[in-house]
């Protein structure tokens, strides 16, 4: 893990709370002059750490009415095939995010369409047909409880 110290966790903290704030905003509310803080933000930026900054969205407002956790199980574990579905799901622009995960199944995806009639045509016409999936299991968000959360970032470490 990178070594931050107070001010970086802040810088973080508060693009978190506005990625939209001017520098001039962000070095305020962390005390630190305009200069050096926007030199953090940059080499955060450069680390990889700030991965980027988009728009969140209202899914419902923008047409897209239903969400989907979408369960894959792929046959004969390798890395190559990992790697194939992997790129597959990554290329599917309904999928906003996707995992690799333990247990009984191999992935899940988070799909967002308009609705059951769009979900019913990405399932068959791109995700039953990935060469790699034996078992696909759908489950249906009832209701939006909170997504794209800040994330706690761990305090420092002395």
């Amino acid at each position: 893990m990178p070594k931050f110290d107070e001010f970086d966790l802040a810088i973080l903290a508060a693009l978190q709370d506005n990625a939209r704030a001017t520098n001039v905003e962000i070095a305020d509310k962390v005390n630190l002059s305009p200069s050096p803080c926007l030199r953090r933000i940059r080499l955060l930026e450069e680390a990889g750490i700030v991965k980027g900054y988009r728009a969140d969205l209202d899914r419902q407002a923008v047409g897209l009415e239903l969400t989907v956790f979408v369960h894959f199980k792929v046959i004969r574990h390798n890395r190559e095939n990992a790697d194939e579905f992997q790129q597959a799901l990554v290329e599917i622009p309904e999928v906003v995010s996707c995992y690799m995960i333990s247990g009984d199944l191999d992935f899940l995806a988070e799909v967002v369409v308009e609705n059951l009639a769009a979900y019913e045509r990405l399932l068959t016409e791109k995700l039953l047909v990935l060469p790699q999936v034996t078992d696909i299991r759908s489950n249906f968000a009832i209701r939006n409880v909170k997504t794209g959360g800040k994330l706690k970032l761990p305090p420092m470490k002395s």
